[in-house]
This record gives C-alpha cells, structure tokens and sequence, in this order.
C-alpha cells in the first residue's frame, strides 16, 4: 500500500459513520461531561500522547518487501504503557489510536498499573510462511525496539489480533539479543509460551475475564432485572460472534461450567444455530479442518452470518472485530444483554439506540480485560523471575493435611462415623498452583472492577449505563495518577 495511505482504513468508513477513534473519544466525551474537569486537563486525558509510523523493508523471495507499522502511545500517566501487536491487512493509525486510548481506560478500570499503547503491522499473515513471517516479526521488533516502543520498563506488548504466544517468542528473543545485559529483556513482551518466560491462563484470559465478568453481572438480581431477565447464567441463550481465542474460550467456558446454552455462532463464511447448544470444541475442531463452518454436522448453518446478530437470544457476545453493531442494525438487536468481548464492537450511535431500547451493554474496557489483567501477572513473575505458588503450595498443602489429620482423629476418638470424601480430601490438600493462582487473580480483578463501575451507575441518577460509568471511573483514576505527579503532564 502506498505511504500516503495509513489512514485509508479510517476514510473508507467517514462516509458512512464516525470510524473507531471518533466512536471512543465520543464516548469518552459523554462521561467526562458528568465529571469536574478542566477543558484542558479533559484534552489531555483524551488525546493519544505520540502515534510513531515504522517502515521497513525484509528481503523476501528475491525482492525486498517493504512494510508498514505503527505503535501508539495514548497515556503515560504510569509507566511501562501496554498494549498488544496486530497483524492485519487493514491496520490503519485511527484504529491503533483508539486501542490504544481504551488500553488506557481499561487498565485504569481493572486497577492494572500500565498506561495505555497499541501497535500493529499492516501485513496479511495468512501470505507468508513460519520463517517469512520470523523474518518480518524480528524486523519489526528491532525498529520498535530501537525507539524504546518495546521496552520492559517503558512499552511492554502482548498477542492481538493476527499474532499469537509464537510472535510473541520471536519479539522477546529478538529484543533480548539486542540488549544483552538487560537482566528483564523477556519482559518486554507478554503472551508468551510457557517455556518462554509465559505464564499460565493467559491463552484464556481474555475469555475466562468474560465468564468472570459475567458471573459478577448476575450475582447481582437488580442488575439482572435492568436486562429483563432472571435467575443465574444456568439455561441462558447465548449468540457468540467470532470463534478466535476469545470467542471460543468464552463459549467454551459459560457451556460447560456455567451451563448456559451457545445457540448461534456467527464467523467470517456463516453462522451456525443449535437450540440446544452447540459444542464449541467440536465446532472449533471442524473450522481447523475445513477452514468454516459450512458444512458442520447436527446444526443449521445461515450463509447471512451477520444477520445472526439479530435473532432472540439472551445474551449476545460479540467478540471479533470492531463495529459490527451500528446505527444500521441497533433497532433491530433483540439481546437485552450484550457483553462487548471485542474492542468496540458496539459504536457511540448504536450504544445510544440500544440503551433507549433499554439493552444493557456491559462494556469492552471492563468485559475483555482479563488479557491485560494477566498480562500484568506474567510481566510480575518475570520481573521477579519466578513463579507463582513456587514458595508456598507445598506449605500450603502440608498445614491443609495437618487440619485434616487432627478433625479425622479428633472424630475417631468421639467415635463418629464419618469421613472425608476423595473429592474432598484431593482438592482441598492440592495446594494453589499457578493456574489456580492465577484465575483467583483475574477473578477478584473482575469483581472489583464491575462494583466500582456499578457503584456509580446506583449511585447517580445522570450515570446511565455500565459505560459511562466505566470510563468515568477510569478517567478519574487517570487524572488522580496526573495531579500526583504534580502536574506534569
């Protein structure tokens, strides 16, 4: 793509409606009005405070193949920022700004000390193989690097869209050879394997983050109400968009744990609809061979994929892209809940006629953070360089089986006739592992996050929603993180 086009993303879509950017500041905007801020001090949270333009070339099959990427940095009121690196074709600058100003909210939401960055590469993946993409990753890892736009105490990155624990790797590995004597160097990035310096859960972060946000959403029976529905997630109708890692984490998560029912899944070629629910693995199992969902066994599948969005259901997730839900087709959103696992799936126009409608949209800065959330975790365990539960799961353990020995002997010497189950006596004499560490961690996030947001949307009359809350919760974190610096911003 020519130079001159890094905005061509944007402008294909101004005609139509406001692109991505201008969709998060108009939120933003929205709830700032509700709050005690100077017109100045307001501008400063809400800009994106540098934007920087990479390009390179990669000799590639005989020629050199120039590529284009960018790293924004929307707030450093702390420090390191954060943000994840995607590989698309239609990366653009306004679309990278605008992760990056909600990476800013969302981890001043989840009470996660980074500020907010963003990057990504406008490259098509899917046209280069294991070694030309190797190629092209440590490239671009070497020119962000160079600028400090990858570094473990000043932007720190992670999997997004297009790029995995695999990428990952390449930037860490790349970055530490640059920097040899840099005792951090692997945690300039997270997501990555385990035996990279990874962490475990993060693969299903983001995803466990919506059961967990979930879960909390219906722990509390009036917010329930707000939504038109009862009772628990047990049974609950759920229309899922996107079958990527967050998608089909979510789906796979509130079927078999929390016993609610995936009756449609939308993706790129269809959709698929089950009354009873589908099985996630087994269709996730079938787009791995077949590359779609056309054609998978037991289930309808509707070649209008995006009309899917539309059906009866109760609760509807979308969790691919950005926008699919818009001034076009909000009227006739019939979910009266929708969880935004996605980044922006709902733009300001539709979020304005679906709270008229009384839909309650619990948002993308608090829904999908479990990713950064443990993304925060794994960037701890490096920094320390070592894991958690490696220092007290066996202690852990052994004070839980001094309490069962001495209620077993206790009861044999009463002469009561009872015991422990198997179940019982494994679970709780297993001390805490990572993983299980790990998921208590996210969890209690979650939970914090939403009664913060939920507390204002009960406690003022001009909060209107679980957004507005969000971003006002998270704007006031921000401008208390600024005024303790004095000032300088």
């Amino acid at each position: 793509m020519p130079y001159g086009d890094e905005k061509k993303g944007a402008a294909m879509t101004e005609s139509t409606r406001p692109s991505f950017r201008d969709n998060v500041n108009l939120m933003f905007t929205r709830a700032a009005a509700l709050m005690d801020l100077s017109p100045g001090f307001e501008e400063k949270i809400r800009v994106c405070n540098a934007t920087y333009i990479v390009r390179f070339g990669v000799p590639l099959r005989g020629e050199i193949r120039t590529f284009t990427g960018y790293r924004s940095v929307h707030s450093e009121h702390i420090e390191p920022v954060k943000g994840g690196i995607r590989f698309a074709s239609n990366v653009h600058q306004e679309e990278v700004e605008a992760l990056s100003a909600l990476m800013s909210y969302k981890c001043a939401l989840a009470g996660v000390p980074f500020g907010g960055s963003k990057g990504g590469l406008r490259i098509d993946p899917t046209l280069y193989n294991e070694d030309e993409l190797e190629q092209i990753t440590r490239r671009f890892a070497r020119e962000l690097a160079k600028r400090d736009l990858i570094h473990p105490a000043q932007n720190v990155g992670a999997p997004d869209m297009g790029t995995s624990a695999r990428e990952m790797a390449w930037i860490a590995d790349q970055y530490a050879r640059m920097n040899p004597t840099e005792i951090n160097a692997h945690a300039c990035v997270t997501g990555k394997p385990l035996n990279g310096g990874g962490i475990a859960g993060r693969v299903e972060a983001t995803g466990r983050g919506v059961q967990y946000a979930l879960r909390e959403f219906f722990r509390h029976e009036s917010d329930v109400a707000r939504a038109g529905l009862s009772g628990g997630l047990d049974g609950k109708r759920i229309i899922l968009q996107g079958l990527g890692k967050v998608g089909y984490h979510a789906g796979k998560f509130l079927s078999q744990e929390d016993g609610a029912r995936v009756v449609a899944l939308i993706e790129r070629d269809g959709a698929l609809s089950h009354a009873e629910g589908l099985d996630i693995d087994a269709v996730q199992e079938w787009m791995q061979q077949h590359g779609g969902l056309s054609g998978f066994p037991g289930a309808e599948f509707h070649p209008d994929g995006a009309g899917m969005l539309e059906e009866d259901c109760d609760i509807l997730i979308p969790a691919a892209v950005e926008g699919v839900i818009h001034k076009g087709n909000a009227a006739r959103i019939r979910a009266p809940l929708i969880i935004e696992a996605a980044n922006g799936p709902v733009t300001a126009a539709a979020d304005e006629i679906l709270r008229g409608k009384g839909v309650v949209i619990i948002p993308d800065m608090y829904a999908n953070a479990g990713g950064v959330t443990v993304s925060y975790f794994e960037w701890v365990k490096n920094l320390s360089r070592i894991r958690f539960g490696r220092m007290e799961r066996l202690h852990e353990a052994n004070r839980h089986q001094l309490l069962v020995d001495e209620l077993l002997r206790l009861a044999e010497k009463s002469g009561l006739d009872w015991s422990f189950s198997p179940d019982f006596i494994r679970s709780y004499l297993n001390g805490a592992d990572e993983l299980a560490l790990v998921r208590s961690g996210l969890d209690d996030t979650m939970r914090g996050a939403y009664q913060a947001m939920r507390e204002l949307w009960h406690g003022r009359e001009d909060v209107p929603d679980l957004r507005t809350a969000g971003y006002m919760r998270a704007i006031g974190r921000i401008a208390s993180s600024y005024r303790m610096r004095g000032g300088h911003l």
